[in-house]
């Protein structure tokens, strides 16, 4: 009679996959000229995002952030006074597996966490980004923020208002945010598509007219729309950065004069 095989030559325990690391998301605030609106900003975005940690990046030299600003954030920091600089900085501090880059005039939606999460549990996902609203009926707004999202979905151009987020290891392997006059959020962005799949997400963010308020709905509208039109021809930022001044820039703000070429 032939002897049985031994049970302790066969592996019985049943075999699991490894369990999805749970990514912590790092969000990163360039703060130029929000002045008292900063403060309202960080709470909502906090109540909106509380598991996350929260980086504020404020331009050297500027004086008179508020105390509060640190009970709010986990860190606060200065860099040089440009978006690329405040954000590659906020970056470079930053302990989370994403990075998440919020503009001081936007609102979050609810569940953006959730949603970010949910688009990066896919590998081959590198990052994305949100639709853009703006909080007006105007049929001029309508036009601004659908053909925003339009033009990410057709052709993949994408700017910083959108709410980019893109895992570290992907910001680190293109070198964050180029060092450009102009449109450093698109060239970002058409990197990072390069290393991977991106995704629009479905929910919104109601992202500030105050700069269409100052110039015109209609002149910066068409304004943009020139501009994007240019750098899908791929016509060199510097020659758009002095189109952009000519074309975008309010010369009673303080901010515009000091820095033209970082768009709002």
């Amino acid at each position: 009679m032939q002897s049985d095989t031994s049970l302790s030559s066969v592996d019985t325990k049943p075999q699991f996959d490894a369990p999805a690391k749970i990514l912590n998301i790092s969000i990163i605030v360039p703060v130029l000229d929000e002045g008292d609106r900063i403060g309202p900003f960080l709470q909502h975005l906090r109540e909106r995002a509380s598991p996350a940690e929260l980086i504020v990046v404020t331009p050297a030299g500027v004086r008179g952030s508020s105390q509060s600003l640190t009970e709010i954030c986990d860190r606060t920091l200065t860099a040089p006074r440009a978006r690329a600089s405040q954000m590659n900085a906020g970056a470079a501090v930053a302990g989370g597996d994403v990075f998440w880059f919020v503009h001081a005039d936007s609102e979050a939606p609810n569940g953006c966490l959730e949603e970010i999460l949910r688009a990066l549990a896919d590998p081959r996902t590198v990052g994305g980004c949100f639709r853009i609203q703006f909080p007006r009926r105007n049929l001029i707004y309508r036009v601004g923020d659908a053909g925003g999202n339009l033009a990410v979905e057709l052709f993949g151009r994408c700017y910083g208002d959108h709410g980019i987020f893109c895992r570290r290891k992907d910001f680190i392997a293109i070198g964050g945010y180029p060092n450009v006059p102009l449109l450093e959020d698109a060239e970002f962005y058409r990197k990072l598509r390069r290393r991977g799949r991106t995704r629009q997400l479905s929910s919104t963010i109601i992202t500030s007219v105050r700069r269409y308020e100052e110039i015109g709905p209609y002149r910066l509208t068409a304004s943009y729309l020139l501009l994007s039109t240019f750098y899908l021809f791929r016509v060199p930022i510097p020659i758009l950065a002095r189109i952009y001044n000519r074309l975008c820039v309010c010369r009673s703000r303080p901010a515009d004069r000091e820095q033209s070429h970082n768009r709002e």
